[in-house]
């Protein structure tokens, strides 16, 4: 058995989870409803405030595909009911961030200002403090979504390794290199 697959998910009050004959899920909470599609070998039941992921057979297929739906079920579920959170650091001289609405301007040192529009689906806010690195934080029901487009925003302008300068998450460690020597 996969020690991902097997393991249960425990439902919190005012959360439902609907299973479609033709194996759409449904999970409905406080912050919202997300909807998934899985694939039609995978059963999954719901008994008692706790929902299992079972396979039918020990294939290779069958084995990868349960714990993975597990783990993209009991997202749906967390994020229902907590919801997710990244956080951004612009490390730079002049990289600045604004918003307005789900308008995203970023200023990386670019020859120009980049327009980032964030999906309606999630929340962003911005904070420039002086003395500090401005910030960009991300909120959404959605962890897939959250992280790709956190991902997407990253690759505006990686974390480069010799001064650390780029677009970064807050709780991320950029390895240094030494650079150039001095003279003999």
């Amino acid at each position: 058995m996969s020690r991902i697959g097997k393991n249960p998910i425990k439902l919190a009050s005012g959360i439902t989870v609907t299973v479609s004959p033709a194996n759409e899920i449904t999970v409905k909470g406080p912050k919202g409803e997300l909807k998934r599609s899985i694939d039609r070998d995978i059963k999954v039941e719901v008994k008692d405030g706790v929902l299992t992921v079972s396979r039918p057979t020990d294939q290779i297929r069958h084995r990868a595909l349960h714990g993975l739906y597990r783990a993209l079920i009991a997202n749906m579920v967390k994020g229902v009911t907590d919801g997710f959170k990244k956080q951004l650091e612009l490390v730079g001289v002049g990289y600045k961030a604004t918003h307005q609405g789900q308008l995203l301007d970023l200023s990386l040192g670019y020859s120009h200002n980049i327009i980032f529009e964030v999906p309606k689906e999630l929340k962003v806010s911005t904070e420039t403090v002086k003395g500090a690195n401005p910030k960009i934080m991300l909120e959404g029901i959605d962890n897939q979504l959250l992280g790709q487009v956190a991902a997407k925003l990253r690759s505006l302008r990686k974390p480069e390794p010799y001064k650390g300068k780029g677009v970064r998450y807050s709780d991320e460690v950029v390895r240094k290199k030494a650079g150039k020597s001095a003279g003999k």
